[in-house]
């Protein structure tokens, strides 16, 4: 029997199905591949071993599960005791404001209890950190999440983000709506990329309101954004997180009616004991964020 095959039809019958093993498979794998070295399982064995619709295992596959079932098991557990304890390497993704403002205190917390670990910090944004994880380059991206991620790759959506207009806090316009009713937008539109989800959320919002407001200046992130705001270049966008201080030349409207985005994790591999601490460790601070 060849081992991989093994290894899926284990992912099979623990999930329940061949979609759900795709979701919970700790490397990217698409459902057609998985079907196809199944169905050559049953057919080296001669044997069905599970019913597709609904979802049950036959006898044989139950007994085949049973036998396979403790090796695939303990493969993380006897990896991370030939480690030391611990897995020993954490590759992160992550904004520049996620970097730079929280992931040190997460770290310190993490570090606390796996003292041997070694961390890799990368900056970048969806859906960069999407390809990456794809490419298993990192192993956990934390930011805004975009669209639905490839097979592979697991969300933990964690909270929703209002979006609000970066302002000079000199200038006079106290609402978004007084833009609205302009015949013509004279300020540059300050954005990041096009393809990262505040850029596609503002265009959408624009849309909506039958607003043509093109992108003046585009940057690399809500931090620069903020620096050609204060610096008068025009009026950018980004989302509101309450514990987060502004520029103080920069001041934040609301942009009502436009999508929330959410703030979240992604990932992908095995779940570890250092992923699942990560885990809680982000989840709590995120929470934090928007508790007044």
């Amino acid at each position: 029997m060849n081992i991989h095959h093994l290894e899926l039809f284990y992912y099979v019958a623990k999930h329940g199905g061949i979609s759900e093993a795709v979701r919970n498979m700790p490397y990217g794998i698409q459902q057609p591949a998985i079907s196809g070295q199944v169905i050559q399982l049953e057919e080296s064995l001669g044997v069905a071993l599970f019913h597709r619709r609904p979802f049950s295992l036959t006898p044989p596959g139950k007994e085949l599960y049973e036998f396979i079932k403790p090796f695939f098991d303990n493969l993380t557990p006897m990896a991370e005791k030939l480690r030391g304890g611990v897995s020993q390497h954490l590759r992160i993704a992550a904004s520049e404001t996620v970097l730079r403002s929280f992931l040190p205190d997460m770290l310190q917390e993490l570090r606390g209890k796996f003292p041997k670990l070694k961390v890799s910090l990368r900056e970048g944004y969806h859906p960069q950190v999407v390809t990456w994880l794809s490419q298993q380059e990192i192993d956990l991206s934390i930011g805004l999440l975009g669209s639905k991620p490839p097979a592979g790759v697991n969300v933990i959506p964690l909270l929703k983000l209002p979006m609000v207009l970066l302002v000079p806090k000199s200038h006079k316009l106290e609402s978004a709506e007084e833009l609205w009713q302009r015949d013509r937008i004279e300020e540059s539109l300050i954005t990041v990329p096009s393809n990262e989800p505040i850029r596609r959320a503002v265009q959408e919002g624009l849309s909506r309101r039958n607003v043509d407001w093109l992108g003046g200046i585009e940057v690399s992130s809500v931090e620069m954004v903020q620096t050609y705001v204060a610096t008068g270049y025009g009026f950018g966008v980004t989302v509101h997180v309450s514990k987060l201080k502004l520029h103080p030349k920069v001041k934040a409207v609301p942009l009502e009616g436009f999508e929330e985005l959410t703030f979240g994790m992604l990932w992908q591999g095995r779940r570890t004991s250092v992923l699942d601490t990560m885990f809680k460790i982000v989840e709590r601070t995120a929470l934090t964020l928007v508790q007044t």
